[in-house]
């Protein structure tokens, strides 16, 4: 797993590559518990995310938890079929908002 951060001022654009299985997550843990203490929204781009185990959607979890405390949010942006019918499936689709692009995410944050 991959992990690139681009900070935008109160919202975090986070890029993941690869699989978000148990080696996947320990790469993720620490940045996304570390942004979603001090930001107040964040877009992670999951276009290139092949896998989503059960301790991924935990720290996706954790993330939008911590920024609902703050009345941030957390978005994913262009999830793969496989990773959209996971999070549907574990019945969390709308506690994590997926949406096509950033455009959509944008939207989304701002009405």
């Amino acid at each position: 797993m991959q992990i690139t951060v681009n900070d935008e001022g109160q919202t975090a654009h986070v890029a993941l590559v690869g699989r978000l299985d148990i080696k996947g997550a320990e790469v993720i843990d620490m940045p996304l518990a570390t942004l979603s203490g001090a930001k107040q929204n964040i877009l992670i781009d999951m276009s290139q995310v092949s896998f989503l185990a059960s301790i991924g959607i935990r720290h996706l979890v954790s993330a939008t938890k911590a920024l609902a405390r703050r009345g941030g949010r957390l978005i994913l942006v262009g999830p793969q079929d496989i990773v959209r019918e996971v999070l549907t499936t574990a019945g969390l689709a709308s506690m994590l908002p997926m949406v096509g692009n950033e455009s959509e995410a944008r939207a989304m944050l701002a009405g």
